[in-house]
């Protein structure tokens, strides 16, 4: 039985220029630049050099650590560079451009398992590793961690199909387009954990999609249940998710396996079908292209790498008004400066806003109306944290009003009538902790070298 989560908004959906078009095939560019950082965690370290041959789906960059995820070619051809390049999070990221043969020479080491059903979990864990696959919904968590540290703990696996930001709609449409290689991929998951069930929570406007799923269930008498939730953002946070449908609580600082819960993203369970039955690790992305500022919305699959000049091109080109790029959602997506960046794992839709949508107050002054407090989905005090934010005491916003638990899905931001940028100050917060953390660690790796290098004089 579905239930509710705390607080959340009910804004317009805006999916209607998308979510009735067909994923479309966009042709691979003449030049890719793929990102050594796909993912929360080091970075990769690439492995290729510059003049080196590759094939689709050979492995380019190894993992920096444990949590990590190799990244692999989208296209075949020859490297043309190795060096930092614009990054969609801001700044430059160290990246491989890879120049396009046009041959779709696939890796010769790719190849499916002969019998999935033969494989154990540790086995099917090892195969999701190698395929470099992480959270497509946007977080990017390399999804072996999740799997590897939720066995023996996790009793309710969760697909999530909610897909609750505003104008995308690339899940809407796998579900219609692709449900038995998402119904695969969950049946997979319910071997690895266990479980004799996965739930895939799904918002009820999108009613064909559930229809579709419920088919391919029934003839494959597939382990696998769809609940039906009532419309709410954020509906698909992954906290507010688990309470929704199991009625769990994860605590403040916890993980959804700390209440025997385990959630992935729709196309990260589609991802996971294609790397056991194929073998090819994750080289495309499915991507909304929409927004005011489209000339044609469209859902579009890109090879990873794909500049998003090439995706706006493919939509008719941007209006001449455009005042706003975003990458992800208009809740919680980044607003990007440079039209170079490209398309990563975890690149759900790229959006264009232009005419009169822009609603920026240059000196926003808070009515203490309370109602970013009635909305916030992990119950925080938002009007609290931004006036102590604002006052320069940050260990005030992160002690005493938890801060660092927000999970920025700009819920506050958008019912605030006087338009405070919440969520970006939050954002700004949490980065002051963590350099305040950054520094505090470099400071005290210092001091001990000193101290052993004095004693070893």
């Amino acid at each position: 039985m579905a239930q509710a989560f705390f607080g959340g908004v009910h804004p317009h959906d805006m999916k209607a220029a998308t979510n009735e078009k067909a994923i479309e095939q966009l042709a691979a560019p003449a030049e890719v630049v793929i990102p050594m950082s796909m993912h929360i965690g080091a970075p990769c370290k690439p492995i290729v050099a510059v003049g080196d041959k590759v094939t689709i789906g050979q492995k380019i960059g190894e993992p920096g650590g444990f949590v990590s995820a190799p990244i692999h070619a989208s296209v075949s051809g020859t490297v043309k560079a190795v060096e930092p390049r614009p990054f969609s999070m801001g700044g430059t990221m160290m990246s491989v451009v890879i120049e396009n043969d046009f041959q779709n020479t696939v890796c010769p080491d790719i190849h499916p398992v002969e019998d999935p059903d033969s494989l154990t979990p540790e086995q099917l864990v090892e195969i999701v590793k190698n395929a470099g696959i992480v959270g497509q919904g946007g977080a990017t968590f390399p999804t072996h961690v999740k799997i590897s540290s939720g066995l023996g703990k996790v009793d309710y696996v969760i697909i999530n199909a909610a897909e609750c930001e505003p104008y995308i709609t690339g899940d809407h449409r796998t579900m219609l387009e692709r449900p038995e290689e998402i119904i695969g991929g969950a049946k997979f998951l319910a071997k690895m954990f266990g479980v004799d069930k996965v739930v895939i929570g799904v918002e009820d406007n999108k009613r064909n999609g559930i229809d579709a799923m419920n088919k391919v269930i029934a003839e494959q008498k597939a382990p696998v249940v769809v609940e039906p939730l009532r419309c709410r953002y954020p509906q698909g946070g992954e906290k507010q998710l688990i309470q929704a449908i199991t009625g769990r609580q994860v605590p403040p600082g916890g993980l959804p396996a700390d209440v025997g819960c385990a959630v992935f993203n729709i196309n990260t369970t589609i991802c996971i079908f294609k790397a056991i039955t194929t073998g090819m690790p994750v080289v495309n992305k499915v991507v909304t292209v929409s927004g005011s500022g489209i000339v044609d919305p469209k859902n579009i699959e890109c090879p990873i790498g794909t500049p998003i000049s090439k995706l706006f091109d493919a939509c008719g080109g941007l209006r001449e008004d455009t005042y706003k790029l975003i990458m992800g959602g208009p809740m919680m997506g980044l607003a990007q400066y440079n039209v170079d960046v490209t398309v990563g794992k975890g690149t759900g839709a790229m959006l264009a806003f232009a005419g009169k949508e822009e609603q920026y107050e240059e000196h926003p002054q808070c009515i203490r109306c309370g109602k970013c407090v009635g909305v916030c989905p992990i119950r925080l005090e938002p009007v609290f944290m931004y006036k102590y934010l604002m006052k320069g005491d940050v260990d005030t916003w992160q002690n005493t009003l938890h801060g660092m638990d927000c999970i920025e899905c700009g819920a506050c931001t958008y019912t605030c009538p006087a338009r405070l940028p919440l969520t970006h100050a939050f954002r700004l917060g949490k980065q002051e902790v963590n350099n305040a953390r950054m520094a505090a660690k470099a400071k005290a790796e210092a001091e001990a070298k000193a101290a052993a290098e004095k004693k070893e004089a």
